[in-house]
């Protein structure tokens, strides 16, 4: 089976909204495909899981991830920027999977995953 791996960094309107809707439509024909989903939020992707202020890019975003999450997609977040930020509980209660990058992507390139970068 071969692995994908949409990885949102930028924190700006159009990877977020971009990235976000290439996962849900790649998770839309994933199975059909024998393509196993992940994603993995780093960077300025991850602060923009702290909320919106009033932002609908962002509020979409979230949206968009928790829908994922709640599909059973595997989304994660970097652990380290977690726990500096305080945000791990919060995370972990949505659902996020808490890892630290250096281990996703030395676990990516073992897998043969590819990675899609926003």
């Amino acid at each position: 089976m071969a692995k994908v791996v949409v990885h949102l960094f930028h924190g700006d309107p159009d990877s977020l909204s971009a990235g976000s809707h290439v996962a849900e439509r790649v998770r839309q024909v994933a199975a059909d495909q024998h393509v196993e989903l992940e994603i993995y939020c780093f960077g300025p992707a991850q602060a923009a899981l702290n909320g919106s202020d009033g932002d609908a890019v962002v509020t979409e975003y979230n949206d968009q991830l928790d829908a994922l999450i709640a599909a059973g997609v595997p989304v994660g977040t970097c652990r380290n920027a977690a726990e500096a930020a305080g945000t791990e509980e919060a995370l972990r209660k949505r659902g996020f999977v808490l890892q630290y990058a250096r281990d996703a992507f030395v676990r990516y390139a073992l897998e043969g995953a590819t990675v899609i970068g926003f």
